[in-house]
């Protein structure tokens, strides 16, 4: 049965734009899903950016951790020379009241392999700083010992293609709310690839291409915290499949590292 899930804004209140809180609620029903599709509500996922190139291609997804800093993955391989669009929802309108923010420097985690796919965690640094806003705002992230059980849902956002073979992205930011396994129950998916990471969905949902980069937030005392980066699937986006995400976690420490030094 669909459930819906509105999301209080209250902690808002006497904190302007305090993490992990939309402004603007969002509303998940439980059938939703990236393949196929659920438009969000505009502005409910207020962290959500989208990484373009110079010819204004999305090519993966990222989340404000700050107005200076952006978390995606390593293996989206973003160069300075690409920008960081933050609250968008339609990127097929030119109404919207976008931010196109630059690249100061990329922080690509150098343990990062493209064959094992391990730590796949990219910190992006703005050239200029993001305004906040009630459609921009940051994500929380987690503590060090920041842990969900099996089978919490969570929820991931983003671009990515509605069908492994679409010709296009959707033009409409998309979410899907989806359980998180246990490395037990994914490795019988995914076999020993899965080390320390995290699993999500196998239940009819599925990211897709483009969505790369992109949240997975679990929530937290009323709070959206970035449990998990998109990094990899099926790759034709089986929604009978679990998406792997990076583990935010595991990888704190690094994080922290960074934002203090910079």
């Amino acid at each position: 049965m669909a459930f819906l899930w509105i999301v209080s804004c209250w902690a808002l209140l006497g904190t302007a734009f305090g993490c992990g809180v939309p402004a603007i609620p969002p509303v998940l029903s439980g059938l939703s899903r990236i393949v196929n599709g659920e438009d969000a509500v505009p502005g409910s996922w207020p962290w959500q950016v989208s990484l373009q190139d110079k010819t204004g291609f999305h090519f993966c997804g990222g989340s404000l951790i700050s107005e200076d800093w952006v978390v995606t993955a390593a293996h989206c391989g973003v160069r300075t020379s690409d920008v960081v669009v933050a609250g968008e929802f339609d990127q097929g309108s030119d109404e919207e009241n976008i931010q196109v923010l630059k690249i100061a420097k990329v922080f690509k985690n150098p343990s990062f392999s493209i064959f094992t796919v391990r730590s796949d965690i990219t910190l992006l640094k703005l050239a200029t700083p993001a305004v906040f806003s009630q459609m921009v705002s940051a994500v929380c992230l987690p503590s060090a010992d920041d842990d969900f059980p099996t089978g919490t849902v969570c929820v991931t956002t983003g671009w990515g293609k509605t069908k492994y073979n679409a010709n296009k992205i959707p033009d409409k930011l998309q979410q899907a709310a989806l359980p998180l396994l246990s490395n037990a129950q994914c490795r019988k998916f995914w076999g020993s690839k899965i080390t320390e990471m995290i699993c999500a969905g196998a239940s009819g949902v599925s990211s897709c291409k483009g969505d790369s980069g992109g949240p997975l937030v679990c929530q937290k005392d009323r709070a959206w915290t970035l449990m998990g980066i998109v990094s990899w699937g099926s790759g034709t986006c089986s929604t009978s499949s679990p998406g792997v995400y990076t583990h935010v976690t595991k990888l704190i420490p690094r994080v922290q590292e960074i934002l203090a030094a910079n």
